[in-house]
């Protein structure tokens, strides 16, 4: 077996903390992440993927007046020169550039099947071609006049572009979104000539706050179009701190039919949205009976949106209509404003509007300057060699004359008249028809008109104010091409004001229909349609075992309060309840009232109305109804009860003194202001002995029960008269023996 040779050192092995490795290298895929994936330079608004793409389609010269080539092809050349990271991942990043109605400016022309705003996804890279926009073409404007730096591509074969020239305002012009570890931006598109104004105005006034540059920028600007509804003040707070929400609603309007008929045809949708999906969710909202004031939607888009809704009931007011569709359905929808951007490509900050606008003007100021320079740099090596070819026209012979008869006619034409290795190569190199006299008047021309440009170059390059003059006159030109006069520079979403919150009654979005509520001992409720006869409820059908619990007629408009033994309230719309075919459905499916709990009673809502409600152990009090509404399946608990102890009372309040009968068959009657109001509690206690029922009543008139199906009456009140938690005393003769004022 060989030795192992003497002069190889071992590797050095160093403890180290695990959490320390862990943490060092999590910062390092978390920074890599950020900078090399996610979030967007401020400069040129892209994310290296993006900016990849776009290159290596300059480089395969796919500018707006070539023909396009396959999608596949310019994948390829991206990931296997630029990025390799996937060929969907970069096709996914191709394709989006490409979406008008993702992209406000689209930076790719693509042809074929790209996907559609119903969110169908596009066709294979083999299938679609693609080459660049003018609006791409601004973006890489400069790039071979050294106006950004280069680096080595991942291999080190190639270079690629650290960021782009960016003649276009892109990162506001067309948003940006991605998800980094522990940060994320999230970008809308703005309109370009909005941008452009702004921009001029900065220039202008260097000190200018954000508050101003809203006379210009009146909010983003989506490719879907849409409305913005959002209040001045939050739009100006989420510009100012580069953090907010933007409310966008759908673009709607009334279409009369006839018979007094109407529909709502929806034109735009918010950023973002799937119209298909959108359509799906709010045909099952309809379904499921959560848009009760809607009969149908259907999708009549062509290249166009047009949705049509139909109402349930034309009386209704499309407007009231149209806040609750926004209210819940995607039709109206948030567009969170985040812009955490790359400064300089390194830090990642949140940035300002300002901030983000100055940021790209000192950008185009640094690209001015460096392609200025270069620019210089080309002007000066043109006039050395313009130098040395009007030192050859003005020895023309003596020239001649050394080239035909020296053997180094280079070395002795540099020493003789001066001249530079390059002038003494041009003057050889230069062709005979070149002596003509013409040409030598075009050489002085041109050398003329170098020494001109040279010295703008040279008062642009050391003067400040000349390079912000010449910026503004490109934002000034670029806000020209895109004015809002032009179909593509055109403002898509409308602006609109902040919505107000409309207090929408049920009543006027659903068709008022008489129903009769009936509910069954286990607990299954349904609707019978128009208020029936006693005669009928009674011959309603139920499963086996169960039987009649409760019966009351209402509209479809009013709301159902349903009180349970654990002493909670819930909420029951009418319009919601099950229809009366077959035996109805369990209301647990409905409210989540527990298995070891039971309805005490149901009652149409009355928000004017009192409560009384107490617990078998005698405690209770009085509950305004308009507390007790709940909008959710839990419902809203009202009476607190012990465990052994139940709700069992839930009366109207109506009179001035309260009856109470205890389980032990003794009556007390006491004033009704003995009892407190409140919303939430254990209550006082009503009557000791535990109670087995309740009322209030109006004392002059007289105490009722009913006794054998007949309303009995007991004026001569003073045997049972007391204060609140006393025993009472046995009831007048013909007091029904179940212990209950109604009898049963």
């Amino acid at each position: 077996m060989a030795k192992k040779p003497s002069n190889v050192v071992a590797h050095e092995i160093k403890d180290r903390e695990l959490g320390e490795i862990v943490s060092e290298k999590y910062l390092s895929y978390a920074l890599s992440t950020i900078v090399s994936r996610s979030l967007p330079d401020v400069r040129d608004g892209l994310k290296p993927v993006h900016r990849r793409v776009l290159y290596a389609m300059s480089q395969l010269n796919l500018r707006p007046e070539t023909p396009p080539r396959k999608s596949a092809k310019v994948v390829g050349e991206v990931m296997g020169n630029f990025h390799p990271h996937g060929d969907m991942s970069i096709y996914d990043a191709l394709v989006r550039l490409a979406q008008d109605f993702s992209v406000r400016y689209p930076l790719v022309d693509g042809q074929g099947n790209f996907g559609n705003i119903d969110g169908d996804s596009a066709a294979a890279m083999r299938y679609t071609e693609s080459r660049l926009t003018p609006v791409a073409q601004l973006l890489l404007e400069g790039l071979e006049e050294d106006a950004v730096d280069f680096r080595a591509t991942y291999d080190g074969s190639q270079v690629e572009p650290v960021v782009l020239p960016a003649n276009f305002p892109n990162l506001l012009a067309n948003g940006s979104s991605g998800i980094a570890v522990g940060m994320a931006t999230n970008i809308p598109p703005h309109n370009v000539a909005e941008l452009c104004d702004a921009l001029d105005h900065i220039i202008e006034h260097p000190d200018c706050e954000t508050k101003d540059l809203l006379k210009y920028v009146r909010g983003p600007d989506f490719p879907t179009g849409g409305i913005l509804a959002e209040g001045k003040a939050a739009i100006r707070e989420a510009y100012e701190t580069g953090r907010g929400s933007f409310r966008i609603r759908s673009v709607w309007s009334v279409e009369k039919l006839k018979n007094d008929k109407w529909q709502i045809v929806v034109t735009q949708i918010p950023y973002q949205i799937a119209k298909s999906r959108l359509i799906e969710k709010i045909a099952e909202l309809i379904q499921t009976k959560k848009l009760p004031f809607l009969d149908d939607i259907t999708d009549e888009s062509a290249e166009d949106v047009r949705v049509v809704l139909t109402p349930r009931n034309f009386t209704m007011d499309p407007e009231l209509l149209m806040a609750q569709m926004f209210k819940l359905t995607d039709l109206e929808s948030r567009f969170s404003l985040n812009m955490n951007v790359l400064d300089g490509g390194l830090v990642p900050r949140v940035m300002s509007l300002k901030d983000v606008l100055k940021s790209f003007i000192d950008h185009r100021v640094e690209v001015l300057v460096r392609r200025s320079k270069h620019r210089l740099e080309n002007i000066e090596r043109r006039l050395e060699i313009l130098k040395g070819l009007l030192i050859a026209y003005l020895n023309i012979d003596e020239v001649i004359h050394i080239i035909r008869t020296q053997d180094d006619p280079k070395a002795v034409m540099m020493k003789k008249f001066k001249l530079s290795d390059v002038q003494a190569e041009a003057i050889l190199n230069m062709r005979l028809r070149a002596l003509r006299k013409l040409e030598e008047i075009e050489i002085k021309r041109e050398h003329k008109e170098l020494l001109e440009e040279k010295d703008e170059l040279e008062k642009l390059i050391g003067s400040k104010a000349r390079q912000m003059t010449a910026v503004r006159k490109q934002v000034k030109a670029l806000g020209e091409m895109f004015a809002q006069s032009t179909p593509l520079g055109k403002r898509r979403t409308h602006i609109g004001s902040a919505p107000t919150d409309l207090d929408v009654a049920i009543h006027e979005l659903i068709e008022k229909e008489p129903i009769t509520v009936i509910c069954s001992e286990k607990g299954w409720i349904r609707a019978m349609k128009g208020h029936l006869e006693q005669d009928k409820i009674d011959a309603i059908s139920y499963k086996e075992g169960d039987g009649h619990k409760f019966a009351l007629h209402v509209e479809t408009t009013d709301k159902l309060i349903l009180f349970g033994t654990n002493g909670v309230f819930y909420t029951l719309g009418c319009d919601k309840l099950p229809p009366g075919r077959g035996f109805g459905e369990p209301v647990r499916l409905m409210i989540n009232l527990q298995n070891e709990a039971d309805i005490v009673t149901i009652m149409k809502h009355d928000p004017d109305r009192r409560l009384l409600v107490a617990a078998d152990d005698g405690r209770g009090f009085i509950v305004p109804e308009k507390e007790i509404l709940s909008q959710t399946r839990n419902g809203k608990q009202c009476l607190l009860v012990k465990d052994g102890v139940e709700a069992k009372i839930c009366a109207p309040v109506t009179g001035d003194y309260v009856a109470c009968i205890n389980d032990n068959r003794k009556l007390l009657l006491f004033p009704l202001e003995q009892v407190p109001e409140m919303t939430r509690g254990v209550g006082v206690i009503l009557q000791k002995g535990g109670l087995a029922d309740a009322k209030t009543f109006t004392y002059k008139e007289g105490l009722t029960w009913m006794s054998a199906g007949s309303e009995r009456l007991e004026k001569n009140l003073k045997a049972w008269k007391g204060e609140r938690a006393q025993v009472g005393m046995l009831p007048p003769n013909g007091f029904p023996k179940s212990k209950k004022f109604s009898g049963v």
